[in-house]
């Protein structure tokens, strides 16, 4: 973790934050008040896995509605995520 001061060969590499989404990533669609890059910026420093953050548009009642998904590779880490995004 960043915060640790630990490094994360993902992190030297580059391979970290995909710019799409997996199949096999296991994801969640929030309706957030943070932004895109506060959501991110917290799972640089507080994460350590692969992981997706992007726009999606979902359809509710004839309406087309902005979201955010975000997608982790470790489950538990989307565990954690889930728990903290109030605090984000």
């Amino acid at each position: 973790m960043l915060k640790h001061g630990e490094i994360n060969p993902l992190n030297v590499y580059g391979l970290r934050q995909l710019d799409f989404n997996p199949p096999h990533f296991t994801s969640v669609i929030i309706d957030s008040t943070s932004s895109e890059k506060q959501i991110t910026d917290w799972i640089w420093e507080n994460l350590q896995g692969r992981f997706y953050v992007g726009p999606v548009d979902i359809n509710e009642d004839g309406h087309y509605h902005r979201r955010i998904r975000v997608s982790f590779e470790l489950p538990e880490e989307l565990s954690y995520f889930s728990l903290s995004i109030n605090q984000i």
